[in-house]
């Protein structure tokens, strides 16, 4: 019998701007909307970054996760995901302020170094309300993204061991799994882990289906089935498109506003519960079953939100 399908929502993220969307929430109350929409929708994992809420520009501060954790959680079950890509340019403690600070069931982690290039929007977008949007988007022309084993090994250790934080291990290329293996070699990683498969960041991986069934063969082959999770989210127009293969392909997904800005071609989205409701009567119709958080939770042996900081 095919597993249930998890759907994780990214309501805000770290690559779009303020600019690119009216419906983009930045705020800590219109995240807080966002995501207990998303999980009403049907998302049962919700994987959060923050912003500045003057400007939109993303901001690791603790204090502003505080504004709107909390709320999230006294309305929805869903499981909360810290991101620790957080945004780029930062150091690898200002990207573990929020997890550590708040201990959460999850955490997001990149695992491998890469140019992570995000400069092609300007091609799209001209015209910014907050000077930093464009400056943003310029700097990753001449950018490296740093994971490098010493400080995902740290993350690891410092989440996963002081805070019993599980990972949404993130691979935008195939080497990112051979890294993935080599901490669960040395056993640092253990079963059941959580793998998400990145597609269309120009960097990483395109948004090809070869790569999907190359990515997930090799993963089964490296990990064995029974062992791990997995997720696919593709950046913009593939998004849809690729969730659905990976719950034809028996995986779970990820949607949002943080991977796509769009429901339909030309069509801006206008809330991330939109997404999670499109993709969900796609999965329904496919005859599969949306997960549950608990059933989330069970398959990812997380500790429980009674065991958060927030």
């Amino acid at each position: 019998m095919p597993k249930s399908v998890i759907i994780t929502c990214a309501p805000t993220g770290g690559i779009h701007t303020p600019s690119m969307s009216p419906h983009l929430p930045v705020t800590p109350a219109e995240i807080a909307t966002a995501s207990i929409e998303a999980a009403d929708a049907g998302a049962s994992i919700i994987h959060l970054h923050a912003r500045h809420p003057e400007t939109g520009k993303p901001d690791p501060r603790p204090e502003l996760f505080q504004q709107f954790l909390p709320v999230i959680k006294q309305a929805s079950d869903a499981v909360i995901n810290i991101s620790t890509g957080a945004g780029l340019g930062m150091s690898m403690d200002d990207r573990l302020r929020a997890a550590t600070s708040t201990s959460p069931e999850m955490a997001s982690l990149n695992m491998g170094s890469m140019n992570f290039g995000i400069f092609p929007m300007l091609q799209r977008y001209t015209e910014f309300e907050f000077d930093w949007e464009r400056e943003f988007l310029e700097m990753t022309e001449d950018f490296i993204f740093p994971n490098t084993f010493k400080t995902i090994r740290y993350a690891i250790e410092k989440l996963g061991g002081e805070h019993g934080t599980q990972f949404e291990f993130e691979c935008y290329d195939l080497g990112h799994l051979y890294n993935v293996k080599w901490f669960v070699d040395q056993g640092i990683i253990k079963p059941p882990f959580f793998i998400q498969m990145v597609f269309g960041i120009l960097g990483g991986m395109g948004a090809d289906a070869d790569h999907l069934t190359h990515l997930h063969n090799t993963a089964d082959k490296l990990f064995g089935p029974e062992n791990y999770e997995w997720s696919v989210l593709a950046a913009g127009r593939h998004q849809m498109r690729f969730a659905t293969q990976a719950a034809m392909r028996g995986g779970n997904l990820r949607v949002g506003l943080e991977d796509s800005l769009f429901i339909g071609k030309g069509e801006l989205a206008t809330s991330n519960a939109q997404q999670v409701a499109k993709i969900r009567t796609i999965i329904e119709n496919l005859g599969l079953d949306v997960a549950t958080p608990a059933e989330a939770r069970a398959r990812l042996a997380l500790k429980g939100a009674d065991r958060v900081n927030f």
